[in-house]
């Protein structure tokens, strides 16, 4: 981003204040903290995620230890309940200093249109983040000239994960198509194995967009959500088929299991393949496991050389009780420090661009490599590609179609959500 967009504000703020970019430590010469307490909201309650959270919460609590940290956190839907319980608290005037949200529309379409959030253009330069940040980042962040979060990492959501032995037991090798997994998933269901872990609706939703993206392809996948690509075509009726039919390798249980629970599932043996984001793992290396015996990757059939991606983002809240400590918080969260402690438990790359690589397994090191090579596009469950009304539309949609398996009406609906709620008005 040209940074002559915030010439004058950077004048103002270091006038005002000298902060500079933190390096390897703890952020030196970050803002001090005006009270006794930071209150910040998120979802992350398991697996590497909290461990994740709790080691940036310590590099926190090491530059500010008379700031007490309340961490906020509410569990279960990939955030949907964290973000019920938030939305209550706002309308309430109850907000809390700081809260977790997806770069992109979720972000821009929800808390900036509702302006509950506050612009962090000053912090970012006196941080000097625009110059450590990915270009492709700050544009999903910002609106109108303005900056309204602090990304903490990127990661992968078309990932398929699966477990080694099964596979050569099976004689069964890693798909890199939807014929191919099609395939596998037939020599499995066969052998009495089953092919696919998915859990509760939003992993459901999570298996529709990498689909849809394997199906059609990244230039098509992104029509979906610019209006180029016709929710009513052939095309995209081959996806939804394409998806219906994975559904049918999947475990009878799903509806009952957490995203933890079917990851699982996989690593105990007891089941195949399970399509998630890399959060997962995270889960993997916190229960022990080790990459490329315990459990293998690869990009979800069909997105080989692409990178589906979200972004985590704290916020500054409009109304914030402690403005001053909530902008310490989001310091350390945009800090190398920060940023070095908590995506290689979280099972993520950095935001930034100058981690030390070498902190990072073997999976988040190929992760790296493929952001910096890969097409990228967004998610849809992740709020990246969405706002907030037409995913909510989408997502029913698929709830009826997880009851009756009706393709037609399915698609039928999904033609709607897009007049209603996306480009296709």
């Amino acid at each position: 981003m040209n940074k002559k967009i915030f010439a004058l504000m950077s004048i103002l703020v270091i006038a005002s204040i000298a902060i500079t970019a933190c390096g390897g430590a703890a952020p030196t010469g970050a803002p001090a903290a005006g009270g006794n307490s930071v209150e910040v909201f998120s979802w992350w309650t398991g697996g590497g995620e909290a461990a994740g959270l709790e080691a940036m919460i310590k590099v926190f609590n090491a530059e500010y230890p008379d700031v007490e940290f309340v961490n906020a956190a509410v569990a279960g839907g990939a955030g949907t309940n964290a973000r019920a319980v938030l939305a209550t608290r706002l309308q309430a005037g109850d907000p809390p200093d700081s809260w977790q949200g997806h770069a992109g529309q979720e972000l821009i379409g929800t808390y900036v249109a509702g302006g509950q959030i506050e612009p962090l253009n000053d912090l970012y330069e006196a941080q000097g983040w625009l110059e450590v940040m990915p270009e492709t980042l700050i544009p999903l962040i910002s609106d109108n000239g303005n900056i309204y979060s602090v990304p903490v990492n990127i990661h992968r959501a078309n990932v398929l994960w699966y477990n080694p032995t099964v596979l050569a037991d099976n004689g069964v090798e890693v798909p890199a198509t939807m014929d191919e997994w099609f395939a596998a998933m037939d020599t499995l269901k066969a052998a009495g194995v089953t092919p696919l872990a998915v859990g509760e609706q939003w992993t459901k939703l999570h298996l529709l967009e990498t689909v849809l993206l394997g199906t059609l392809g990244a230039d098509a996948y992104n029509g979906l959500w610019d209006g180029t690509t016709d929710w009513a075509s052939a095309d995209v009726t081959a996806a939804l088929e394409n998806y219906a039919k994975a559904l049918t390798y999947a475990n009878s249980d799903s509806a009952s299991l957490s995203w933890q629970d079917a990851a699982q599932l996989v690593i105990n043996g007891d089941a195949a393949f399970n399509v998630m984001g890399d959060w997962a793992e995270g889960y993997f290396r916190e229960l022990g496991k080790a990459p490329n015996t315990d459990y293998g990757w690869a990009a979800t059939p069909g997105s080989g050389g692409v990178f589906q991606f979200l972004s985590d983002s704290f916020v500054l809240a409009v109304g914030a009780p402690d403005p001053e400590a909530a902008t310490a918080w989001l310091t350390v969260a945009g800090s190398k420090a920060g940023q070095e402690a908590f995506n290689p438990v979280k099972g993520s790359i950095c935001a930034r661009t100058d981690c030390d690589k070498s902190l990072f397994g073997v999976y988040l090191q190929s992760a790296m490599d493929d952001w910096a090579s890969n097409v990228v596009v967004g998610s849809l469950t992740h709020g990246v590609v969405a706002n907030d009304s037409w995913k909510t539309e989408i997502d029913t949609a698929l709830g009826l179609f997880v009851a009756d398996s009706n393709v037609d009406t399915f698609q039928s609906a999904l033609v709607a959500a897009c007049a209603s709620s996306g480009p296709c008005k």
